[in-house]
């Protein structure tokens, strides 16, 4: 069951976003996480421990203060087959380090939603879609997709969904997810999991590839990630991968 904080913190962010109505942003950003069938539940803790982790971080903070309005506006959607794809906290602007933590608490106190065979060209879709149905209106509008798979099962191809977000102004970035332990070592694919995130996945003006391979905590490359995201800094990194 879902605690009595958890309820709290999801009704507060809920009001929260009815009063985003026309707020404007630097970034609007959904954060796609991988929750398919190769994801157990300690992983879905452990990958939201990440991003808890990243969206407080002092460096994150400091990003979003330096852009032109200060504030960014952040979904995070857990995702598996193409019938699941689950917002877990919904938009939220954050300006600060208490509506970080507020998002942070939601985050980690919500059980798990998604369920299923990967479904990326869904994922993508319902990114899509929740950024054209808010009332945000945000300066660069960005899809964070992280996974540890490039293939999709069922539902819109990749393909055709990451064209959408291209002609609809979003740009697509991945997290490409080798290992998710710190020290694992190793690349445990059968192919080359970041050029397929470059070439199959990613789109849009200095779309970019954030790898965590066991070398660097998951929370470190989800920093680094949301750095380069909220400060526009992807710029020379298209089609690349960051490690």
């Amino acid at each position: 069951m879902v605690g009595i904080r958890a309820w709290v913190l999801l009704i507060a962010i809920s009001a929260a976003s009815v009063a985003l109505a026309r707020q404007e942003v630097d970034l609007e950003l959904v954060l796609l996480a991988d929750a398919s069938g190769s994801i157990d539940t300690s992983e879905i803790r452990f990958q939201r421990r990440g991003y808890a982790a990243a969206i407080t971080h002092p460096e994150v903070l400091n990003a979003i203060a330096g852009g032109l309005l200060q504030k960014i506006a952040v979904t995070y959607v857990e995702w598996g087959d193409h019938t699941s794809q689950a917002v877990v906290v919904p938009w939220t602007v954050i300006d600060g380090a208490d509506a970080a933590q507020d998002f942070a608490d939601a985050l980690l106190s919500t059980p798990r939603l998604a369920y299923g065979r990967n479904a990326i060209g869904s994922a993508i879709r319902k990114g899509l879609a929740l950024i054209e149905g808010n009332d945000i209106t945000g300066l660069r509008k960005v899809i964070d997709i992280s996974a540890d798979s490039a293939n999709s099962w069922s539902g819109p191809s990749i393909e055709t969904t990451r064209q959408e977000a291209l002609a609809a102004g979003v740009t697509i970035n991945g997290l490409a997810i080798l290992c998710r332990l710190q020290g694992c070592g190793g690349r445990p694919v059968g192919y080359d999991l970041e050029r397929a995130f470059a070439t199959r996945i990613i789109i849009g003006p200095g779309s970019f590839v954030v790898t965590v391979d066991g070398e660097t905590s998951f929370a470190e490359a989800v920093r680094r990630k949301l750095v380069l995201e909220i400060s526009d800094r992807g710029d020379g990194f298209t089609g690349m991968t960051i490690e």
